[in-house]
């Protein structure tokens, strides 16, 4: 696969420690060498939901150049998708409002894979409460892609994360609006809160094997179609007075997965709102 090449082709040694007790400048021990690391077992897969656009499609790239497998979700084909695959991504269609597509999610997973290294619940949906939707059908796509099928995923696939000696993350990708509520979204601020209450949950639940924890941002990127007045409006609410960007939730996921000693939080990504 790709990343064995870039292995094997590769320069240096990634883990020259392993090979520390063999004193050698023979070329053709270096080469052995690298393959021994190229056909070592592989890294466990992180499982992305949503990755078609933006942070989900970011965050799925950053982890394959890194190496990491990754298992990806999506409900719409768009043209990241396709990188992705050539990078050698897993791509799953499911769209969760459908119960009995979060079902087959979990089978095909289940199939594919031994293990996981981690779960990062991005996938999202934003519903005014005054659009063109029944108030009781915002409610309830809001929690079943929120809130449900996250739910499901992490009891489904909890053994899968339990595999293997290494460290396992449950990462939801929460909102800012959890812990204060919203005047045009009160559904979605709702289900935001109660995914951060999921956090709580399984934190308490799969300890210590799995840490799970939450990021809460707000205004990572700004949409195309924002205007000025919009994007200047929304600047003066933090203190930093700018976009987080998408490298920022990159190194908020790595901090969470990097940790030894952080569960059952929620990591605010916000440029000092709350104080501004």
């Amino acid at each position: 696969n790709r990343a064995m090449r870039q292995q094997l082709l590769g320069g240096d040694l990634e883990r020259p420690e392993a090979f520390a007790e063999i004193v050698t400048l023979d070329p053709a021990m270096q080469r052995v060498f690298k393959y021994v690391e190229a056909v070592a077992v592989s890294p466990r897969p992180v499982l992305i939901t949503g990755v078609g656009r933006r942070a989900g499609l970011h965050l799925a790239a950053t982890f394959l150049e890194r190496g990491r497998p990754v298992i990806g979700t999506f409900r719409t084909e768009r043209p990241g998708l396709a990188a992705l695959r050539e990078a050698g991504a897993d791509l799953l269609r499911c769209d969760f409002n459908d119960a009995g597509a979060v079902h087959a999610l979990v089978r095909s997973v289940s199939e594919r894979h031994a293990g996981l290294r981690a779960i990062v619940h991005n996938a999202s949906e934003w519903l005014p409460d005054d659009g063109d939707l029944p108030p009781a059908e915002v409610m309830q796509r809001m929690m079943q892609v929120h809130v449900n099928a996250p739910y499901q995923l992490n009891l489904a696939l909890a053994p899968l994360l339990a595999a293997g000696d290494g460290a396992a993350d449950i990462i939801h990708v929460g909102d800012y609006v959890s812990s204060r509520g919203s005047r045009k979204h009160i559904a979605y601020a709702a289900s935001k809160a109660a995914q951060d209450n999921l956090t709580l949950s399984f934190a308490a639940r799969l300890a210590p094997r799995v840490k799970v924890n939450s990021i809460a941002p707000a205004l990572l990127l700004f949409n195309e179609g924002d205007d000025a007045a919009y994007r200047e409006k929304a600047l003066s609410k933090s203190l930093l007075r700018r976009e987080g960007g998408l490298e920022e939730l990159q190194r908020a996921v790595d901090y969470l997965m990097g940790s030894r000693y952080v569960t059952g939080r929620v990591l605010p990504l916000d440029g000092g709102r709350h104080i501004a």
